[in-house]
Parts: structure tokens; sequence; C-alpha cells
């Protein structure tokens, strides 16, 4: 597991990880279309091109197509200069697409020196962690919402998991057990590693404190409290003021270092934070 000062030096220049994201860019590459999970607060049915929301992407791009992005990116004299981290965020979850694979081992091979970046819903995550580190991968986020089953369960409405769909406690076990395990591989393996947890009030922000604890004691680097955007099966549920969410992330900031830059961007963003 890598130190404190190690994972430092590691995320100096990802717009995420560090304090620079009003200098250094990102670009997300929406090449996983299939989910998994179905989240309560999850949405892809439309898309508006000044949506800043995850889960959101314009246009599925095959990993050769992908390939032709980022070279196009980085010789834009704009935006090259300025791009350090390709990532693949969605907009499905990018384990349960082998396009994630394939698109990190092209843009691996024509960019050595571009940091390669996955958020993911982390069921698939202990079994595929061997293959992102062969692929080179820097840095993981995870999205974990809940310690509990049954919290997990008013938050999911299933998951697919190895040909079966499960609902309710059994599906919250199964997740979040492949969760916590697969953070903490990742940090026993090196990898950075960021932790989401979106903020929906009354359903899981007493866990908010616990999920800290547990990260913390696995070598996460940094949590990010997300507020709720209400849709889907939580469109009912009031989000969070800006007050109460800052109380949150001050109260965790005690925990593990909180990350309060987040603009919750689409599967194909591109450009600096």
């Amino acid at each position: 597991m890598a130190t404190a000062c190690e994972q430092l030096k590691k995320v100096q220049g990802h717009p995420c990880f560090s304090g620079g994201q009003h200098k250094t860019g990102r670009m997300h590459l929406a090449v996983a279309p299939a989910c998994n999970i179905k989240c309560g607060y999850c949405t892809r049915k439309h898309d508006c091109a000044n949506e800043s929301r995850p889960g959101v992407a314009s246009r599925l791009l095959t990993p050769t197509e992908a390939l032709d992005k980022v070279r196009e990116v980085m010789a834009s004299p704009l935006l090259g200069p300025t791009m350090r981290v390709v990532g693949i965020a969605g907009p499905g979850d990018p384990l349960a697409n082998q396009q994630t694979f394939e698109t990190f081992r092209l843009v691996g091979e024509e960019f050595p020196d571009l940091m390669k970046c996955m958020s993911t819903n982390g069921l698939l995550l202990p079994e595929s962690l061997d293959r992102l580190m062969a692929l080179g991968l820097h840095s993981l986020t995870v999205t974990i919402n809940a310690v509990e089953a049954a919290t997990a369960a008013r938050i999911y409405r299933h998951i697919y998991y190895h040909g079966t769909r499960y609902s309710g406690e059994a599906a919250g076990e199964i997740l979040l057990a492949s969760q916590y395990e697969g953070v903490q591989r990742a940090c026993e393996l090196g990898m950075v590693v960021k932790v989401n947890t979106v903020l929906m009030p009354g359903i899981n922000d007493a866990e908010i404190p616990q999920i800290a604890e547990r990260i913390k004691g696995m070598g996460a680097f940094v949590m990010n409290v997300m507020p709720l955007i209400p849709q889907a099966d939580l469109a009912h549920i009031e989000p969070p003021s800006q007050e109460y969410l800052a109380q949150v992330r001050d109260d965790n900031e005690r925990i593990i270092g909180q990350m309060r830059h987040c603009k919750q961007c689409r599967a194909d963003a591109v450009g600096l934070l």
C-alpha cells in the first residue's frame, strides 16, 4: 500500500485528486454503454448539451473512435497542452464493458504519458483489478453509498451479477461486499483511490461517517461527497442544501480528506473542470 506521501506525488497533475483543476485537463471517453446495476438516482434517457451530470453522453464511441478522439484533443493547441488524464466513466459501468479494456490498451500504447483513470460502481472490481493493473490504470473512483444492505436496498433497484438478477438486501450485500473488497485490493496494489458518495438526505446521510471510516482504514486517498440530483426513482427526495453538503464534508474531513471541487461530470466531458 502506498504511503500518503507517495500518493500525493502520484496524483500531481490529476484535476480530481490534486489542486490543479484550473490548469490541468481530462477527457472522458464514452465507450461503456452497458450497466450492471440500477441506481435509484440515475437516468440516461435524455441528454442536453448544457447538462452536466454522470451517465450523460451525446454519442457512444468505439475503442478506435475513442483513440481518434484522444489524437484530436492532444493535437489541439488549446486543449492538448493542458491534458493529463484520460478517463472512462460510462455512460454505463466501465467494468461491464469489454470496450473499456480495449480503449485503455489502445490509448496506452500511443499515449503512455497520459494518466489512465476510471470510475466504477465496484460490482466487478475485485475480479477486474489484475487486468486494470496490467493496463497501467493510474487512479480509480468507486461510488459507495452505504454500509448496510438495508440502506443499499433503498438506493438500488437491482443488480446483475454473473448472469443472475438480484434485488433488495441480497443485491445490497453482494454490491457492498464487492465495493469494499475492491477498494481494499486496489489500495494494496498501489492505486490512488477516490470514493464518491451521493448524499441522499433521509436515506444514507447517517452512514456517511461509517463509509469514511472504512475507506480511510483501507487506504483510500480522498472522499467526494456529492449532492443527490433528484431523478428516476429518487425524484421525490429533496436534494441537500449547499449548507448541509458543506457541513457533511466538514464533519467527515476529520476522518478523510474531502474533494470539494467536483462538477459531477458527464461521461464525455473534455477540458478543465
